[in-house]
């Protein structure tokens, strides 16, 4: 299990023929992953839009006329 290992050799080989074998495979795969996480972000802005629209005021009560209101 030393430098020489025909394991770490296999390894190597198989990340340098990943990172530089082919045209453009590292920018297709680093493009591929910029458009997971886009269409993940896309889905989480979806989902707060099926919430409601959120125009920063909270819909709790805060004042106790607030909440005597509510109570009737």
């Amino acid at each position: 299990m030393g430098i020489g290992s025909w394991w770490h050799w296999v390894l190597v080989i198989l990340v340098v023929a990943v990172l530089f074998g082919g045209k453009g495979k590292l920018s297709g795969i680093m493009g591929d992953a910029a458009k997971g996480i886009r269409a993940f972000k896309d889905g989480l802005k979806d989902d707060d839009k099926k919430d409601g629209p959120h125009d920063g005021v909270s819909s709790l009560p805060r004042t106790d006329a607030e909440k005597e209101e509510l109570k009737r």
